[in-house]
């Protein structure tokens, strides 16, 4: 995913197996609000699909917040064991 200096146009880069596909979306007014991604000391930053659905929707993550979610007994042990 790539947004240009204004933020008011992004492409996106997906391989399906048979080739790439581009998608371009360019807003006719405002931007696109990427303030609410940590982008730490790099110029990239891996977002779940979901963000980034809501934030090419125009929901500004910064006020969003998401919810807990039921996970079950192996896969919180699974987590612990990567942290």
């Amino acid at each position: 995913v790539f947004f240009n200096r204004r933020r008011d146009r992004v492409k996106i880069l997906v391989w399906d197996r048979t080739g790439y596909v581009l998608f371009y979306k360019r807003l006719e007014r405002g931007r696109f609000e990427i303030g609410a991604l940590d982008f730490g000391d790099g110029e990239s930053v891996e977002v779940l699909s979901s963000d980034l659905m809501l934030l090419l929707d125009g929901i500004d993550m910064r006020s969003a917040r998401r919810l807990p979610r039921y996970e079950d007994r192996v896969s919180r042990k699974v987590r612990r064991l990567l942290h």
